[in-house]
């Protein structure tokens, strides 16, 4: 008798112990109501590239350093405390930045290669794509990357109107300053009809724009243009970086000062979309 009560005991210890378990992972559960990350597909050009890993099977540091887009330090803003500044369009308790920006490529080479159907079989609910192009498709001396404004537009539409088809977020940037042209002390838009094409296209459409051309051209002229030209763009002096032997003279692709800079802007842009989509609601 005395041996049937401890197995008794013992049961309701273990229903006990059981129970709590079961109490305690519901309670994780409802703390966390998303099983897996969210990505961030970067989609676009030299700028927003990296350049880092496998990007083109070279030694990123011996052949291509300090050149950097900006997307290649993006993943560092999306830490814990950061996400909750981002709440109003992220529904997850974790990012993975996924950037498929190249060099070179324009709306039409990006989709001509297949690189943006690659994305697409990978999108998924509540995924965000960032869309930055514009540098290339208006390079009328490069027929091979070249579109021009409709089709420009065609082809940002097509982005949109698919990554809407996933239930995923489509965000368009307006193209990322170059360092040129400045008039008395301010950078000026070196972009044209290609800065306002996207402007075009989120109104049509009804999705979130980031006028990155705009915010960085009024950062850039903050800091000044010997400043921004010597710590932030690729002018660099002759024998200082292995890559670069004989110096560069390149006033469109970032240093890692720049890529940060640029970076930060974009984030500030999201910071301000989730603000407007959470006061909406």
């Amino acid at each position: 008798m005395k041996f049937d009560k401890i197995i008794l005991v013992f049961l309701c210890c273990l229903c006990l112990v059981s129970c709590g378990s079961k109490e305690e992972k519901t309670g994780d559960k409802e703390q966390s109501e998303y099983e897996s990350p969210l990505t961030i597909y970067l989609i676009g050009d030299s700028t927003m590239a990296d350049y880092s890993g496998d990007y083109d099977d070279r030694d990123y540091m011996k052949t291509r350093y300090p050149v950097m887009g900006w997307g290649q330090v993006f993943q560092q803003f999306f830490i814990q405390d950061s996400l909750t500044k981002l709440s109003g369009i992220i529904k997850a308790d974790s990012v993975i930045v996924d950037d498929r920006a190249r060099g070179g490529r324009s709306t039409r080479t990006f989709f001509q290669e297949g690189r943006w159907r690659a994305v697409y079989k990978d999108l998924k609910e509540n995924d965000i794509v960032i869309m930055q192009f514009g540098h290339n498709d208006g390079s009328e001396s490069h027929p091979d990357r070249y579109v021009n404004i409709e089709g420009y537009k065609e082809f940002l539409r097509l982005f949109v109107s698919q990554t809407l088809q996933k239930d995923a977020l489509p965000i368009i940037l307006t193209p990322v300053a170059r360092n040129y042209p400045w008039k008395d002390g301010h950078l000026e838009n070196v972009h044209g009809d290609y800065d306002q094409a996207p402007k075009d296209i989120a109104q049509e459409m009804d999705v979130p724009l980031i006028d990155l051309n705009k915010m960085s051209m009024d950062f850039f002229s903050e800091k000044g243009e010997e400043y921004v030209s010597e710590n932030y763009f690729m002018n660099l002096p002759a024998g200082k970086y292995e890559a670069y032997p004989e110096g560069q003279n390149d006033n469109t692709h970032f240093q890692p000062q720049g890529a940060k800079a640029v970076a930060q802007l974009v984030f500030k842009g999201l910071k301000d979309l989730s603000d407007r989509s959470t006061s909406e609601k």
